[in-house]
């Protein structure tokens, strides 16, 4: 952040929760978000972002936004542009990458032009994937516009019949051909890539996977070839730079060893990934040698606006 001097003066608004699918998850990144960056010198101010968030800011003054929300209005490019109209700065990326991130459909099409290998995907209506196979089998449905794995069915090769949605869904989803694989992540912070990480469960990474004690496990940095490891940096760069990121960002992939690098697909990448002492960001940022402290200092320290 232009201008920074002394921590100990500078204050921080930490935005958490809000009204979104992956609120909860929302609320344990905040918490330790702010509590990392009290141990790292900031005057912290929890906020549970609600709708007089813009009240809420305008009496707090902060001198910052720390952004630990997620899902939907918070790391779509609907918050960031509250902050702009507001004029404080604040962290991750601004309206346009957290726009085209978010949206999974639009962001394939900026890899695709990019050159990146993504797999292939349709929007279809709910009603239409629940009466007939909208792609052959094995294939996977989500929102268009969710993150942590909400609302994620998997149609295996021998299912006789689509997926029967539940209520929660969208009018609008996105069915993708399903990539097998080792899932691998690669976090990217100020445009270069830290590490990747291999995330070993005993099935789907599904959003029990990703949040309950014993559901993963993580091997960073991950047991690739050579050329493998490379290309996974290199995608996430790209992908980070194709959306316009800034901050941190963290690119999703899979990899089906026996085609070797044909079998490197980027799913998508994510503009605030979670940020517990041990998600996966976090985690590859301690092994670069930054403790979580100093990770969250530094996100604070990049906060801007005007992107």
């Amino acid at each position: 952040m232009a201008g920074m001097s002394g921590k100990a003066s500078l204050r921080v608004a930490v935005l958490m929760g809000g009204p979104s699918a992956e609120r909860e998850v929302s609320l344990v990144s905040g918490r330790e978000c702010a509590k990392a960056l009290r141990d790292a010198g900031f005057e912290v101010t929890e906020v549970d972002a609600g709708p007089d968030l813009a009240q809420t800011l305008v009496q707090l003054k902060p001198d910052a936004v720390f952004n630990a929300l997620h899902g939907r209005w918070g790391e779509d490019g609907c918050v960031q542009g509250l902050l702009e109209w507001l004029r404080i700065p604040y962290t991750h990326s601004g309206v346009l990458a957290s726009a085209l991130a978010m949206d999974k459909a639009r962001s394939k099409e900026v890899f695709a032009a990019a050159g990146l290998p993504v797999v292939t995907s349709v929007l279809a209506s709910a009603d239409e994937v629940r009466q007939r196979h909208v792609l052959p089998p094995p294939y996977v449905v989500k929102p268009n516009n969710e993150g942590s794995s909400v609302g994620v069915y998997l149609v295996n090769e021998a299912a006789n019949s689509p997926p029967q949605l539940g209520p929660e869904m969208p009018a609008t989803v996105m069915v993708e051909t399903y990539v097998p694989g080792r899932e691998l992540t690669v976090t990217v912070m100020q445009d270069r890539a830290l590490n990747v990480t291999d995330i070993v469960t005993t099935g789907w990474y599904d959003y029990d996977a990703k949040y309950k004690a014993g559901g993963s496990h993580h091997v960073v940095p991950a047991d690739l070839p050579a050329e493998i490891t490379a290309a996974c940096l290199d995608y996430a760069e790209r992908a980070h730079k194709a959306l316009g990121c800034r901050g941190i960002s963290r690119t999703d992939l899979r990899w089906d060893e026996s085609r070797g690098l044909d079998g490197l697909i980027l799913l998508e990448t994510n503009t605030q990934p979670g940020m517990t002492p041990t998600s996966l960001a976090p985690e590859q940022a301690a092994r670069a040698g930054m403790s979580f402290a100093d990770f969250c200092a530094w996100i604070v320290e990049d906060a801007s606006c005007n992107r």
